[in-house]
């Protein structure tokens, strides 16, 4: 149930990107065909990501938890150095004016359910304690948070500014969040504990750093990008 709610999530977050770049691409005037285009090759990349990422842990090169750490180094950072690339090099775009700025931060609140997730993860043993609103992950106050700020980025009269304090705030925490699992992982001492088990390196909870967080920081990435463009768009 808990790997089954795992894969729900990731769907369901796939459905909402792919829903909020056809509406966007609708509002651009794109062509059907242009349209379909976009989204097939938009969905033919994250899978095509994740199945990589499947072969390659398949082979079990990701259970090797030798310094230089594998996950963060080849699941994680090429997707945040994409997400750079690709926002920073299309940061002018018209698509990106046409995405309500509410929505990427209404999006956020994903991060409460995938802290359920864990909580329930760590009831059956799977995940240590300090990855959980229990111990030392505060991710769960964002995605609360994100319904909250999104409210408010729909007020004619928001501050730009505290929203963009909101999504650096948000990546701070998605940054602690993943040095938690990433020293569990690899230094489980400092925690004082025997640390994250073999059990959940391996799909469905691989969606976490191979998506799940990436996803977060882009959504933080095209909020920040979406609010400093200038006020002409």
């Amino acid at each position: 149930m808990i790997k089954a709610s795992y894969v729900l999530l990731f769907v369901i977050l796939l459905t909402i990107l792919l829903w909020g770049l056809n509406n966007a691409l609708l509002k651009t005037g794109s062509t059907p065909a242009k349209r379909n285009r976009i989204l097939l090759l938009t969905l033919i990349g994250i899978l095509s990501w994740l199945t990589l990422q499947f072969f390659v842990w398949n082979t079990g090169f990701y259970y090797d938890l030798s310094l230089p750490p594998r996950i963060p180094l080849f699941m994680v950072f090429p997707v945040f150095l994409f997400t750079f690339l690709f926002l920073n090099r299309d940061r002018n775009h018209k698509v990106l004016s046409a995405i309500p700025i509410a929505l990427p931060i209404a999006i956020q609140s994903f991060r409460a359910v995938i802290e359920v997730l864990f909580y329930f993860t760590f009831l059956n043993n799977i995940l240590p304690v300090q990855v959980t609103f229990e111990g030392s992950n505060y991710d769960v106050l964002i995605g609360l948070s994100a319904i909250v700020m999104a409210v408010y980025a729909n007020r004619t009269n928001s501050s730009r500014k505290i929203l963009l304090i909101w999504n650096v705030i948000g990546i701070l925490v998605v940054l602690f969040a993943a040095f938690i699992f990433i020293t569990s992982f690899y230094l489980p001492t400092i925690w004082g504990n025997s640390g994250i088990p073999l059990e959940f390196n391996q799909f469905p909870y691989l969606l976490l750093p191979t998506f799940l967080m990436p996803f977060a920081v882009f959504l933080h990435a095209l909020s920040i990008i979406q609010l400093t463009r200038k006020p002409k768009e």
